[in-house]
């Protein structure tokens, strides 16, 4: 199963690569990263940091470094803040059916009532932190459509931040990492391996806050 997933990933690389060496690659880039954020199987930041590697190495547009990477940043986040856009959407605008499908019984109704509260709580910190994490960048923008948090009010600001963030971070990534590395695969394959590192620690991190916190809950709760 891990020979076969490494397959994938080196062809996906190796199709990146040969594609980034051309301005086209930009719209590509463009709807790789809408479709990820609704339907997360497409390697966007993958993408993006191979879009930072090409414009690095000079080869994205003609010796264009600082252009390149500019338009690589803004438009992977114009890709990522419209497929966020769509996945607020459809929890908006589906939000009975989804609503039975995901949250049925009253234990379903207590879990979207904890939903909504975590997102009025954390606010826009909790949706610029689920953009760095697969899936749950999905999760998290379907749910605030779900539960009818304001689109222009809030939603949008943030979104635009945490997408601005979230493809600044992967492009400069590859870009730099590419000033360091000749090789533009070995240059694409350092810096996903970084990424993947740092997501790790922040994963890690996460899970031991949330553990800590569990037991002081637990400490302070009386005793029955």
């Amino acid at each position: 199963m891990i020979d076969f997933f490494l397959s994938v990933f080196e062809q996906i690389e190796e199709v990146l690569t040969e594609l980034s060496q051309d301005p086209w690659f930009l719209l590509l880039l463009f709807f790789v990263a809408l479709f990820d954020s609704v339907f997360p199987v497409l390697p966007s930041e993958f993408s993006v940091i191979a879009g930072g590697v090409a414009s690095g190495a000079g080869t994205l547009i003609d010796d264009q470094r600082l252009l390149s990477i500019i338009l690589v940043i803004l438009i992977g986040a114009g890709g990522a803040f419209t497929g966020d856009s769509l996945g607020y959407l459809i929890g908006n605008r589906s939000g009975e059916r989804l609503t039975k499908y995901l949250f049925r019984g009253e234990k379903g109704a207590e879990r979207l009532e904890a939903t909504s509260k975590q997102i009025r709580k954390r606010g826009g910190l909790l949706l610029v932190t689920a953009r760095f994490i697969p899936g749950g960048r999905t999760a998290m923008t379907v749910s605030c459509g779900l539960t009818n948090q304001p689109f222009v009010e809030w939603f949008a600001r943030w979104d635009l931040l945490a997408s601005f963030l979230w493809a600044s971070y992967a492009g400069l990534l590859g870009f730099f990492v590419a000033g360091a590395v000749e090789n533009q695969s070995t240059a694409i394959w350092l810096a996903f391996g970084v990424a993947l590192g740092i997501t790790f620690i922040v994963e890690v991190g996460r899970w031991v806050r949330d553990r800590v916190r569990g037991a002081a809950s637990d400490r302070s709760d009386p005793i029955s």
